[in-house]
């Protein structure tokens, strides 16, 4: 059991990560949303945003051959959500490495569900055959730290952003 910065009490052994359904594929721009990174102080912008193309890439048609997704369930409610595509968005590398997004809602966070999330996707990828994942972060967001953990290294950076590359060769339980 973990108790979240928010002072929730999650029971991650009740969590159930699976793969996502075609049915649960709209909760994608909830997720999407919730893992734009906010500066301090920053103000949230329009819940639009994700209709811009440089966004909506990360979800729009999500379901093909090669998109790949993962969520976490709690008591039949979905609260986290990980999934890859390979795409032209922010974290592209070439294309044969998938792009990954992930989100947990506020109130789970820091309590290991992400690490679960990013367990059995990096599972299923390696299962498909990719040899790598890739992603986009701001510099200075505390989700830095987590991808670093979870073998992502920095292969490039730009004004104010990483992109980050994790290998698929070493093993998921291998992830603290």
């Amino acid at each position: 059991m973990n108790i979240a910065k928010t002072g929730v009490t999650t029971d991650t052994s009740r969590i159930i990560v699976r793969l996502i359904r075609e049915s649960e594929y709209g909760v994608l721009p909830d997720f999407l949303y919730l893992a734009i990174f906010l500066a301090a102080g920053a103000e949230p912008p329009s819940r639009d945003i994700i209709k811009k193309p440089e966004f909506a890439i990360y979800i729009d048609s999500f379901g093909g051959e090669e998109d790949c997704g993962v969520v976490a369930e709690l008591d039949g409610k979905i609260v986290g959500a990980a999934w890859t595509r390979i795409i032209p968005a922010y974290g592209h590398v070439n294309n044969a490495t998938p792009e990954l997004a992930i989100s947990v809602l506020s109130e789970f966070r820091n309590s290991g569900i992400g690490t679960q999330l990013m367990r059995r996707l990096f599972e299923l990828l390696a299962e498909r055959g990719y040899k790598q994942t890739s992603l986009a972060v701001q510099k200075e967001s505390p989700a830095v730290r987590f991808y670093k953990r979870l073998g992502y290294e920095s292969m490039s950076e730009s004004k104010g952003e990483f992109i980050m590359v994790k290998s698929l060769a070493e093993s998921a339980e291998s992830i603290v």
